[in-house]
C-alpha cells in the first residue's frame, strides 16, 4: 500500500508533537515537519486545526488533529503494530496513555503555575503518579516488556520534561519510583526519542520555564 503525503504541523516545545514524531520515526514513515509559533500562528493554521492546537498531521490535503489519533493512524497504515495484539492488553495500554496525559498535565502545571498552592499540589500529584506507575510497571525495559509501544512514545516526552526540571531544581522526582527512573533512562537513550526534538530543546525548554516567572522558577533560582 502506498502511503499518502504526510506533513506534521508542530511547535518545538510541545510534548504531544513529540509523540507523533517518535511514532513516525519508529514506523519509518516518510514525512515533512513544519514548526510554527503558537503565539502567532499563520492564518491557515485555524483552517486545519479545529482546536487551535498542535500537532496536526496533514494527510495529503486533509488534516488530522490530536496526538493519539495521529499516532494510532500512523500505526494502522504501516506494517506491524505498536500496540499489543490482545484486545484487553491493548485497552490497558490506552488506559495508561490516559494516565500519562494526567501526569503530563500535572508536570506542566507544577513547573509553570504562579501559585504556591498549585505548585505544591501538582508536585505531589506528579510524585504520587510516578509511584503508582512504579507499582504497576512490570520490569521493562519498555512498558510492555521487550517491545517498544505507543505507551512508551507517550511517556518519553514526559520523562524528557521531568529531566529538564530535575536539572533546574536538583530535585529527585523519582525518589519513590526506581523502576520508572530506569524506564526513563532507557527511553531517553532511544534513537527515535532523541531525534524527536531539535538539538536545542533542553536549553529552549529551560528558557521557557525561566520566562514563565513561575513558583518553580523562583525556587530553582533562575
Amino acid at each position: 500500500m502506498s502511503l499518502p503525503k504526510l506533513k506534521l504541523i508542530s511547535f518545538a516545545l510541545c510534548p504531544y508533537v513529540q509523540r507523533s514524531v517518535i511514532t513516525l520515526l519508529e514506523k519509518e514513515v516518510p514525512y515533512e515537519i513544519e514548526y510554527i509559533d503558537l503565539d502567532n500562528p499563520p492564518a491557515w493554521f485555524y483552517d486545519v486545526s479545529p482546536l487551535e492546537k498542535v500537532p496536526v498531521l496533514m494527510v495529503d490535503d486533509e488534516s488530522l488533529f490530536e496526538s493519539m489519533p495521529i499516532c494510532e493512524y500512523l500505526d494502522e497504515i504501516t506494517p506491524g503494530t505498536l500496540y499489543p495484539e490482545d484486545p484487553f492488553a491493548r485497552a490497558k495500554n490506552r488506559a495508561w496513555v490516559e494516565f500519562g496525559n494526567e501526569l503530563l498535565g500535572a508536570a506542566y502545571t507544577y513547573s509553570t503555575t504562579g501559585e504556591e498552592i498549585g505548585y505544591k499540589q501538582n508536585l505531589m500529584t506528579v510524585k504520587d503518579r510516578l509511584e503508582t506507575l512504579d507499582e504497576f510497571f512490570e520490569g521493562g525495559p519498555y512498558f510492555n516488556g521487550e517491545a517498544f509501544s505507543l505507551v512508551d512514545a507517550v511517556y518519553a516526552p514526559i520523562f524528557r520534561m521531568l529531566g529538564c526540571l530535575e536539572g533546574m531544581q536538583g530535585q529527585d522526582i523519582y525518589e519513590d519510583a526506581p523502576q520508572i527512573a530506569r524506564w526513563s533512562e532507557t527511553l531517553l537513550q532511544r534513537s527515535s526519542v532523541i531525534k524527536a526534538v531539535q538539538a536545542s530543546f533542553n536549553d529552549d525548554f529551560c528558557d521557557y520555564i525561566k520566562r514563565s516567572g513561575s513558583i518553580f522558577a523562583q525556587k530553582a533560582g533562575v
